[in-house]
């Protein structure tokens, strides 16, 4: 939790430093919406990134990037429910066949792990917080018109807000632990990159092609994650996970078909 606070804490700076003005001059509209803004930083950054790093204890690598591979299907779902999006039978059936290999990675690929209901926490754990994400991905689409930068500043700051009882609750317990060099180095590379960088292009991409389309580009995170695990982690790659690969993948392909690209 403690990285979870010191990253927002990165990026709040950054974005302060980068876009300070366009924050000064788009508050009155951020000032209408501040509840919102906060509450989409708080959910769908802070819980997102606490429930991803507590995951990690109790699942490997490469079953947290196939599972992120889910999150598409619950940006459609959610935009059909909350927005009424129009889904189509193909979709449906990609809806399936992803969710199907979803299962077959928390379950291990054994019948009797999954006929006993047993999973591992972690990939459990990975479901809510792509469900978290899947949410916030939607909720970009209703916010107001103004600077992404600007409304970065918003999400960062309900994230930072939402970390720090997290880190206390961390201290209070007896499991905080300060980052040693190599500690640092990794939180000044997920500060700038995964939490500066990248969010801030899905932010501007979602407002360009809106949340399901970008959602599909989440079809990356488990091929990536699958390359890097095994090469720079050691970890194995069982049949179950290539099985649920292309499950996870080729159920969103199913529900791309006859939809127009860019």
């Amino acid at each position: 939790m403690l990285l979870v606070s010191l990253r927002w804490i990165g990026t709040v700076v950054l974005l302060l430093f980068f876009a300070g003005q366009k924050f000064i001059s788009d508050w009155p509209t951020l000032r209408e919406n501040w509840m919102f803004l906060v509450l989409m930083g708080m959910l769908g950054l802070t819980a997102f990134n606490g429930l991803f790093y507590v995951a990690a204890y109790t699942t490997s690598a490469l079953n947290i990037g196939i599972i992120q591979g889910s999150i598409p299907v619950f940006v459609l779902i959610g935009s059909f429910y909350l927005h009424q999006a129009r889904v189509r039978k193909l979709q449906v059936l990609g809806i399936i066949i992803t969710l199907v290999g979803v299962v077959i990675v928390t379950s291990s690929g054994s019948l009797e792990r999954l006929f006993d209901l047993s999973f591992q926490r972690g990939d459990i754990l990975m479901v809510l917080a792509c469900i978290l994400y899947a949410g916030y991905s939607i909720g970009l689409q209703r916010c107001p018109q103004v600077n992404h930068l600007s409304l970065f500043v918003m999400f960062a700051a309900g994230a930072l807000a939402a970390s720090l009882p997290l880190t206390l609750s961390e201290v209070i317990v007896g499991n905080f632990q300060w980052p040693t060099t190599k500690g640092w180095i990794i939180i000044g590379l997920i500060t700038l990159f995964p939490s500066f960088i990248a969010h801030w292009v899905y932010i501007k991409g979602v407002s360009i092609i809106g949340a399901s389309r970008a959602g599909i580009f989440f079809n990356l995170v488990p091929i990536f994650a699958a390359i890097i695990a095994v090469l720079f982690l050691g970890e194995r790659f069982a049949f179950y996970h290539a099985v649920a690969l292309a499950l996870v993948l080729g159920g969103i392909a199913v529900s791309e078909i006859r939809k127009t690209i860019l």
